[in-house]
């Protein structure tokens, strides 16, 4: 079965904060998994993204019909900004397995 691994990208000027509070998220990609090391992602996202300098999500849905990115990044996620909502990467990978 294919796995994708979820992956935020982080503005990158930023360093942590006096309480711990991160740098922003400034979209949520998707990645498949590396065969070798279900984990890890293979090196770019389904976008065409080198996935090196993104942080892992640690997030997959819980049960059917959960969307493939947290909820709360819903509008950070990949494909948004195409008007795709992300679906039409995700289908074309999908596919190719």
């Amino acid at each position: 079965m294919a796995t994708i691994v979820v992956l935020f990208e982080l503005e990158s000027d930023l360093d942590l904060g006096a309480e711990g509070v991160g740098p922003a998220v400034l979209m949520v990609h998707a990645a498949g998994a590396d065969p070798d090391a279900p984990e890890d992602p293979q090196a770019w996202t389904l976008c065409g993204k080198d996935t090196t300098p993104m942080e892992h999500a640690h997030y997959s849905p819980t049960r059917p019909g959960e969307p493939w990115y947290p909820p709360v990044f819903g509008a950070q996620r990949d494909g948004v900004a195409a008007g795709d909502g992300g679906g039409r990467a995700l289908r074309r990978w999908w596919r190719s397995r």
